[in-house]
């Protein structure tokens, strides 16, 4: 048991640890003020950000229509034209994603805090997805029960419906052809069904696969370098010689309907 003497020094003591409580709690608040500062400071300056990248990117696509808009009207006057084009369609593809990613910065900014708002960009309403594309419905069931008081007694209201546009990858595979053969026992001749049709010679690659490959050289400009690296990355080694074999054989194998559209047009 403390002595009568000692009362002194435990209240002195006591007031110090209060003044000391006050000290730190003092520091606490001023530290959260300082970091809800350094958190608004920054939600501005995201927001400041993302606002120059919009900037940027309507610019950019001003130029853009401006430049599209003068070749529908005198047409294409040269090359020249035609690659200004090209690089302005890269300029604003690239400020136009530096936009996207600075307004969802901004809008983690923001998020931090509750006195700046996030920058959300204006952007054209957005056009349903072609009728013909193939739907899949991925159907969350509502609750059987309410969750707020527990009844059964619930009625269906009209369902949210949000159309999200997915990619099936492609996938490849190897058919295989496998032709029984029988021998007779009487006459001993070896009887087999005759081999299917194949579009390039020795049927390495199937009549989908040449077409796609053709299709991407000539219709998307897509070299064969580039595919081959492609088709290498998804376990598909190919040297660019086969490739460019088998278009060479697609060629010859479609030179008789491009000989008849060639007479057609020129009739």
């Amino acid at each position: 048991m403390p002595s009568s003497d000692d009362f002194p020094e435990i209240l002195q003591m006591h007031a110090e640890l209060a003044a000391a409580r006050k000290l730190v709690q003092a520091a606490q608040a001023e530290a959260r003020e300082a970091q809800a500062k350094a958190l608004e400071a920054e939600a501005k300056a995201a927001r400041i950000q993302a606002i120059n990248a919009d900037l940027l990117a309507r610019n950019a696509h001003l130029e853009l229509m401006n430049a599209l808009m003068r070749r529908d009207k005198y047409g294409a006057k040269s090359e020249r034209a035609s690659r200004l084009i090209d690089q302005l369609e890269m300029t604003f593809e690239e400020l136009e994603a530096d936009a996207s990613e600075a307004e969802s910065l901004a809008a983690q900014a923001a998020a931090k805090t509750t006195t700046i708002g996030p920058f959300i960009r204006k952007r054209t309403t957005r056009r349903d997805f072609p009728a013909d594309i193939p739907r899949e419905d991925v159907v969350i069931p509502a609750p059987e029960q309410c969750p707020c008081c527990g009844s059964a007694e619930l009625s269906h209201l009209p369902a949210d419906i949000t159309e999200t546009l997915e990619k099936v990858p492609a996938r490849h595979k190897v058919i295989r052809t496998v032709r029984e053969k029988v021998s007779c026992r009487q006459c001993e001749k070896i009887r087999q069904a005759p081999a299917p049709f194949h579009v390039t010679p020795r049927g390495m690659f199937g009549p989908h696969f040449l077409a796609d490959l053709v299709f991407q050289k000539y219709g998307l400009h897509q070299p064969l370098n580039s595919q081959r690296d492609r088709l290498e990355a998804a376990g598909i080694p190919l040297s660019l010689s086969t490739l460019a074999d088998q278009v060479g054989a697609v060629c010859a194998a479609l030179r008789p309907i491009a000989l008849l559209n060639d007479a057609h047009v020129l009739a």
